[in-house]
């Protein structure tokens, strides 16, 4: 059972006419639909393992700690980003009732109808709201089993009209998602032997670019040969995710996959590509995945942080040398680096590898 899907690949448009919830709410889907079929290699392999656990930092620590604790947080820190390029964040602060709130504001957002989602549906890739299926549909032979909506909101703030309340919320969501990664970034500049604020100067994160991505991947009939997202590393310096209790995203560690497992009111952080450019390969953006299942559906908002888009992205000059430690990646506008990944195929980290040396 396939559906009709608009494209412009000039634009990378894409809008379903009847989105993927919709799709897997009829009673009529038995079996993943061609268009969205995978082979089970490519789903499953290599196989996850569970055992694993990852870094945990407590935010209060970071921000309110003795010298001492501070000191030990920003090592901890610099541990978790060099050893897996992910970390869950405790004792952060943000209200339980507004993350609460958040999720079911996204949840009513991908209710609205198709024709309400239409007016959302964006042409550009930087076009400050977008909403549709897969990742980038205009290139992409088979789709993602996931919906999605992407928003910028800063340094300028946007949101849909709808659902009501949805800007209220997303804009004090969104305001307390950034005051946290910004104090993570504090310290991962300090693991780095950098200033405290080194980034926030070379980066220009004063207008650093903040995109808020709502992810919805429905029940599935046959999680199998189907996948919520492909592996890939995010654009950026710092991605948060919040999930709805649902699990589904697998971190690559070591050559294997593993399973995130969150403790209630946490957030996941991965670092990104600039943040693997920056650091000169020393932390390396992670590789990662979302998978779905048959029996419940899963909602993820990621809160992506980067630098000014007009900010010229290099290794540190304090992490390079000549002799031991020369530049591995050459300097590139953010604004530039984001639209080519956005513009392509996900395929691990196929974009930053472009620009290695």
């Amino acid at each position: 059972m396939a559906q009709s899907v608009l494209l412009d690949p000039l634009k990378h448009s894409t809008f379903l006419v009847g989105s993927l919830k919709h799709l897997s709410e009829t009673n009529l889907l038995t079996s993943v639909p061609s268009n969205y079929t995978f082979t089970p290699l490519e789903t499953t392999n290599p196989d996850p393992i569970l055992d694993d656990e990852i870094p945990t930092i407590d935010f209060s620590i970071l921000t309110t700690g003795t010298p001492d604790q501070r000191s030990q947080i920003v090592r901890d820190l610099g541990t978790a980003c060099q050893e897996w390029g992910f970390f869950m964040v405790v004792n952060h602060g943000v209200p339980e009732c507004l993350r609460e709130r958040m999720l079911d504001a996204c949840h009513a957002f991908f209710d609205l109808t198709d024709e309400e989602k239409r007016e959302y549906a964006g042409k550009h890739v930087l076009d400050p709201i977008r909403c549709g299926t897969s990742f980038n549909a205009s290139v992409e032979k088979i789709f993602y089993w996931r919906d999605y909506l992407k928003v910028f909101v800063h340094p300028v703030f946007h949101s849909p009209d709808k659902p009501a309340g949805f800007r209220e919320i997303s804009s004090e969501y969104s305001a307390s998602i950034r005051q946290m990664a910004m104090e993570l970034l504090k310290g991962i500049s300090e693991s780095l032997g950098l200033k405290e604020c080194y980034m926030d100067k070379a980066l220009q994160l004063e207008v650093g670019f903040q995109i808020f991505i709502g992810n919805f991947y429905p029940r599935c009939p046959q999680p199998e040969l189907a996948m919520g997202m492909p592996a890939h590393s995010d654009h950026g310096l710092l991605t948060v995710l919040m999930e709805n209790g649902v699990a589904g995203l697998q971190v690559m560690h070591n050559g294997k996959w593993v399973h995130t497992k969150t403790v209630p009111n946490s957030f996941l952080v991965n670092i990104g590509d600039h943040m693997e450019i920056l650091s000169n390969g020393k932390y390396k953006s992670v590789v990662h995945r979302a998978v779905v299942n048959n029996k419940s559906a899963r909602i993820s908002i990621a809160m992506a942080h980067g630098p000014s888009l007009d900010a010229l992205v290099a290794p540190a000059p304090e992490l390079v040398d000549g002799k031991n430690h020369p530049p591995a990646y050459r300097a590139m506008k953010y604004k530039e680096y984001l639209e080519m990944q956005q513009s392509n195929q996900l395929n691990g980290k196929s974009i930053l590898d472009t620009i290695r040396l």
